[in-house]
């Protein structure tokens, strides 16, 4: 009886736990099988980390045989499509916005009041009431409002990205910094954005009108950008007047 009862229990926790452990396995395979992509850094050193890690992952190109010689090579297409390939990026942006808005009103109103007569009381109201007018009132009001908007902004620069990640339709992930630090002053472009193959010129070059999502962003750091910033007395004095 106690062998039969300790058979029973065995089974009964091996059905209770092989779904748990199913369902352990499933989450760890859908882990491992869809890499997180790491969200945009501002931080040079993070951007640079990352891209060496990622390029020392990544197995290296199949040295070329001692077949291929200097003619098969002028035929080789090097446009980048695959991970960690780099491609330049011409950024050729001209944005420019307008708007005008005009509104406008009149309104003009009148009222008056007056009794004809009242079971004769009338009459017997002093002379200077006129009765047939107690009460008039009128008014005027006029409003004229317009406005007018205009912006306008021009950026261009060559900037050299790698290829963070393919899609699965084979567009490519772009990301690009570019660092410049000249006596404690430092000037930083970071861009990101996503590419279609087919954008690819010959040279390995794309345009960046020819870019989805794409996000530039330029700002200083250092002596310069210290030196634009107010004080904290000028800064508080301004939030209390």
């Amino acid at each position: 009886m106690n062998h039969v009862l300790r058979t029973t229990l065995a089974w009964a926790c091996v059905l209770t736990l092989a779904p748990a452990a199913a369902g352990a396995a499933d989450k760890s395979d859908k882990k491992g099988s869809v890499p997180a992509t790491p969200a945009p850094s501002d931080v040079y050193d993070v951007l640079y980390a990352r891209y060496l890690e990622s390029a020392r992952r990544t197995p290296p190109a199949p040295a070329a045989g001692p077949s291929i010689d200097w003619m098969s090579n002028l035929g080789l297409d090097r446009r980048a499509r695959s991970l960690n390939d780099l491609i330049t990026i011409r950024v050729v942006e001209n944005i420019e916005g307008a708007g005008s808005a005009d509104s406008a009103l009149d309104k003009n109103s009148s009222a008056s009041a007056g009794i004809g007569s009242l079971f004769g009381l009338t009459k017997k109201l002093p002379s200077a009431i006129d009765p047939g007018s107690l009460a008039s009132t009128s008014s005027d009001s006029k409003f004229k409002g317009s406005g007018a908007t205009s912006r306008s902004g021009t950026l261009s620069a060559t900037i050299t990205a790698r290829v963070m990640e393919v899609l699965p339709n084979g567009d490519l992930v772009l990301e690009g910094a570019r660092e410049i630090d000249i006596n404690g002053d430092r000037q930083m472009v970071v861009l990101t954005g996503v590419a279609r193959p087919s954008d690819v010129s010959d040279q390995n070059v794309v345009l960046s009108p020819s870019i989805g999502q794409l996000r530039i962003r330029y700002f200083g750091r250092g002596l310069m950008k210290d030196n634009l910033k107010p004080g904290w007395l000028i800064r508080v004095l301004n939030k209390v007047f």
